[in-house]
């Protein structure tokens, strides 16, 4: 088997001399090319040419969830085939490495390139569903060029708490836990519309969902993590199922602190719920449109300001090991 291993220097959890150990045992199996990403986007561009290659069996992506998010995106520049296209597996090096755990990857390097290894002498994979997201035609977004996301994406508050931890990561601050909450409280006090949200939801053959403040789009569940505690925002939400949606109606301190603790107890069988939060779930197609510009992320990249984004859930998109 030919495989590409995207290596992300920046990696927060793996050092050089553990890297240099998976790739030997890595290459131990399989005939390997390591690539190092050299500048953001990079690993995008080593995915594309790998789909478009015609001997690449596998790109592994050693990374964060921002690496893995670029590969898929390469992966699948021009569309989803899992018959054709080269399978993705991961290799977690990074803070919170939402994807590969969610795929039920450990999420020690090491101990996740051991369980790849099986997994290739076992045959075993899976076909996973992803959301895509495009800009809205005859919006101000129009023309914004289409991005997959692997496990989830949001328009608004909890984009605002990624950009604000990607501007402390510039400054030299390490991507902890402790330091996205610290975010979400300076988002939180800095939220212009917490009482009356700007966001409305629109599907075929529902009425619009308005004054929406938080709208998380999730492809799987948890949402995400706090060390090893898994957060579910939509319980239900699978690889094998179109996309859900968690929103809020409103933010105000009491709101808050209800639902914020609704998420820190969440458990496979219960979100957030109440009187001001909507939750759906396997919608195909949706689109999140706001009276004002607002940020948007998706694998917890922040993508900029939008004021409408277009959303499907794609169902058996890529090919993954696990």
């Amino acid at each position: 088997m030919r495989a590409l291993l995207v290596v992300n220097p920046a990696a927060t959890t793996t050092s050089a001399r553990t890297r240099d150990v998976l790739i030997h045992a890595l290459a131990s199996e399989m005939k390997l090319e390591a690539v190092t990403t050299e500048y953001r986007g990079h690993a995008r561009d080593l995915g594309r040419q790998a789909a478009e290659s015609k001997d690449v069996e596998l790109v592994v992506a050693l990374g964060g969830d921002g690496t893995v998010n670029e590969v898929v995106n390469g992966l699948l520049h021009n569309g989803p085939d899992p018959d054709r296209l080269p399978g993705l597996a991961v290799v977690p090096g990074g803070s919170t490495n939402v994807f590969a755990r969610a795929l039920g990857l450990p999420n020690d390097p090491v101990e996740a390139t051991g369980a790849l290894l099986d997994a290739l002498r076992e045959g075993r994979e899976r076909t996973v569903g992803l959301g895509l997201t495009a800009g809205v035609p005859g919006s101000e977004d129009d023309g914004v060029p289409a991005r997959w996301f692997t496990f989830n994406a949001g328009l608004g508050f909890d984009a605002g708490v990624v950009g604000r931890v990607e501007q402390q990561r510039e400054q030299g601050k390490r991507s902890t836990h402790s330091l996205y909450l610290r975010q979400a409280m300076r988002q939180f006090f800095g939220e212009p519309h917490r009482r009356q949200g700007t966001i409305s939801l629109e599907r075929p053959g529902a009425d619009p969902v308005t004054s929406l403040v938080l709208s998380i789009v999730c492809n799987t569940s948890p949402w995400t993590y706090l060390g090893n505690r898994p957060v579910y925002a939509s319980p239900k939400a699978s690889f094998d199922t179109g996309l859900d949606v968690l929103g809020l109606s409103r933010m105000s301190t009491t709101a808050v602190a209800r639902y914020g603790t609704q998420l820190l107890t969440s458990s496979p069988d219960r979100g957030p719920h109440g009187k001001h939060a909507l939750s759906l779930h396997d919608l195909t197609d949706f689109t999140l449109h706001s009276k004002v510009p607002l940020p948007l992320q998706m694998d917890g990249d922040h993508l900029g300001l939008r004021t409408s984004v277009a959303f499907t859930g794609v169902r058996r998109a890529l090919r993954v090991i696990v």
